[in-house]
């Protein structure tokens, strides 16, 4: 039987990479500190771990050789380096979950293409998270992973992801503000931004991880949102007027303001077959779900 490591996994997006690996006949091991409860029951193995504490890491994470390793939980490239060292010789393939914040975030109106950050020949700086920005911090692990690692790597690029259980609840925040009647800072409402839903993250994770595709690529839903539809999207669903301001404050910062549009491209995940949804029809369906659980609470 096939076996797959997964770091991190237990909620969100990592627990239907979870669930698409067991679909396909994976035998899956989840390493977590064991702060989170997991959904898994008896399906899947568990290792309880300090990603931090890499001696600890190699001993319980090294011990065995897998198929595939997903790396859910890696944001500098100290963390990188020791993920290396931990599955040298331990791995066929190690996919990264990485960001669409690897971008500079100042041309991105006609989609970002994998080609504009470049990890193989980006100046490699150990640290660890802490010495870098989290943008900075996914750059420099892809640079690390791509140098230096002996095994074959995928970085998976996506946007922000969006679902009923995105504890961060970014979504959730403007609709919450919107029923309260109060006040949402956007610096540009016209400007548009791209998402992927938290299942179809999962499910991209687990098909690029089984195909024979190795280094970056992107993963993002098929379209893009302006965040004044967005915003008209919610009042329609909420019969309720939006209020937004261009005066910033601690409480009233949207967690998507962008000053202009930042996209990037699927083109070349499409190209290899994923069959990517389409965002103009599930966004106002999410829409409607968590106001449908908020009432539900």
């Amino acid at each position: 039987m096939r076996k797959a490591l997964v770091l991190g996994g237990t909620r969100f997006f990592g627990v239907h990479l979870v669930e698409s690996l067991l679909s396909e006949g994976f035998e899956v091991t989840i390493a977590t500190r064991g702060n989170t409860q997991d959904s898994f029951s008896t399906r899947v193995k568990r290792i309880i771990f300090d990603r931090l504490n890499f001696e600890e890491f190699k001993r319980q994470c090294g011990s065995e050789t897998w198929d595939i390793v997903f790396d859910q939980i890696c944001y500098s490239s100290q963390e990188a380096m020791d993920a290396i060292e931990v599955f040298r010789g331990k791995t066929k393939k190690y996919v990264f979950t990485s960001s669409k914040s690897v971008y500079n975030d100042e041309s991105g109106e006609r989609g970002f293409v994998e080609e504009d950050f470049n990890p193989f020949k980006y100046p490699l700086i150990q640290g660890s998270k802490k010495d870098f920005s989290y943008n900075e911090g996914k750059r420099q692990a892809e640079a690390a992973l791509f140098q230096k690692a002996p095994f074959p790597v995928v970085a998976v690029r996506f946007p922000i992801v969006l679902g009923l259980n995105d504890y961060t609840k970014r979504l959730h925040f403007h609709i919450e503000k919107i029923l309260d009647h109060q006040e949402i800072h956007l610096i540009n409402p016209e400007a548009a931004i791209d998402f992927i839903t938290e299942d179809e993250a999962g499910r991209f994770l687990a098909w690029i991880g089984l195909s024979n595709f190795s280094g970056p690529i992107n993963a993002t839903s098929n379209g893009k949102v302006k965040l004044r539809d967005m915003i008209d999207m919610i009042e329609e669903k909420t019969k309720t007027s939006a209020i937004i301001t261009s005066k910033p404050n601690e409480i009233n910062v949207s967690p998507f303001n962008i000053s202009h549009t930042w996209l990037i491209s699927n083109e070349q995940a499409t190209s290899l077959g994923f069959p990517f949804s389409d965002l103009e029809e599930w966004l106002p369906v999410l829409v409607g779900d968590i106001l449908t659980s908020q009432k539900e609470v």
